[in-house]
């Protein structure tokens, strides 16, 4: 089975269902998608260099095996998630 894969898509929804219930609305946000490109530059970067440079290894048993370069594809779905949820969870608990 996928389990990187499969986490990967349930984090997506996990982090568009927090928005929702705390009433965030970071999606709706202009700024939020240009932090978030910035943040897919230095991902590219930094990832790109780990995996392409095979210091991180994945088995291809646990994911696709889809790759944006040398990445993951499920490796932006997480950098999506673990941004987006950062910044819903900053912005509630700055109310």
């Amino acid at each position: 089975m996928k389990e990187y894969t499969l986490i990967a898509i349930i984090s997506i929804f996990v982090t568009i269902i927090f928005d929702k219930l705390l009433k965030i609305n970071i999606f709706k946000k202009r700024i939020f998608y240009l932090f978030l490109f910035i943040i897919l530059i230095f991902k590219l970067l930094v990832n790109g260099y780990l995996t392409g440079q095979n210091i991180v290894l994945y088995n291809p048993y646990f994911f696709l095996g889809k790759r944006l370069s040398s990445i993951p594809l499920e490796d932006f779905l997480f950098g999506f998630s673990m941004v987006s949820s950062t910044i819903i969870f900053w912005e509630y608990f700055k109310k």
